[in-house]
């Protein structure tokens, strides 16, 4: 097994007032050539965007975007003519296939939206762009983890990659087992809140660690803890 920490305060920083974002990996204006992106993991985007504003309509393909909001509520617009809101709870994915323009905006007028957006490769190029999302219980989590991403899971939102998206809730104190779900594909674990011990190493709120070569792993909560953890093809 090979890790590596990722510590939060080494994420890039942009501070737009509107929008106040952190980069886990080289985006915009911060470019890091050791964190250029972990295996087909490209991007991941730690976002606060202000009441009553957002990102215009704008394009993207060969993608998967995936977002989780953590706080508040955001509103979707694409060209395909879908329009929907996403609060915590809610999965939301994008493959931007061919091309897509979509925006993005918090519609409150009093309350700031908090989002994790997570970019990866996809399997297929050039597929017709397609839209999902899906609520989920946080009970369904509770003390274990749920997958909400997949390709291969009825019950997830389909991910055009061998990728699969987990997210835990746990009591401080419970230990559990994440088992890989395919030989070769690396783990991005990424404490939402919390802390936790992953095989001995400590990660705190908003850090992550980059686990290869292993074919499970063992977390402990040492506090009440939400855990993300993001499986993905290495190359």
């Amino acid at each position: 097994m090979k890790t590596t920490l990722h510590k939060s305060q080494e994420r890039g920083h942009a501070d737009h007032g509107w929008l106040k974002t952190y980069h886990s990996f080289s985006f915009a204006n911060f470019y890091n050539p050791a964190k250029t992106q972990f295996g087909l993991l490209r991007v991941l985007n730690d976002d606060y965007v202000a009441a009553g504003m957002g990102f215009g309509m704008h394009p993207h393909d060969n993608m998967e975007i995936v977002t989780i909001p953590l706080s508040g509520a955001l509103q979707h617009r694409d060209s395909m003519g879908n329009t929907s809101i996403i609060r915590k709870g809610d999965i939301q994915i994008m493959s931007a296939g061919t091309g897509i323009k979509h925006s993005e905006y918090n519609p409150s007028n009093s309350e700031a939206v908090t989002l994790l957006q997570i970019w990866v490769f996809p399997k297929i190029d050039d597929v017709a762009p397609r839209y999902e999302q899906k609520t989920f219980s946080a009970q369904g989590r509770q003390n274990h983890f749920e997958t909400v991403v997949a390709p291969n899971n009825p019950e997830a939102v389909f991910i055009n990659q061998d990728a699969w998206f987990s997210l835990g809730n746990f009591n401080a104190g419970r230990a559990t087992t994440y088992t890989i779900n395919k030989e070769g594909n690396g783990l991005y674990v990424f404490v939402i809140s919390g802390s936790i011990e992953v095989n001995g190493q400590v990660i705190n709120q908003r850090d992550a660690v980059g686990i290869t070569e292993a074919s499970s792993i063992e977390l402990k909560s040492l506090a009440e803890s939400e855990v993300l953890i993001i499986e993905v093809p290495m190359n």
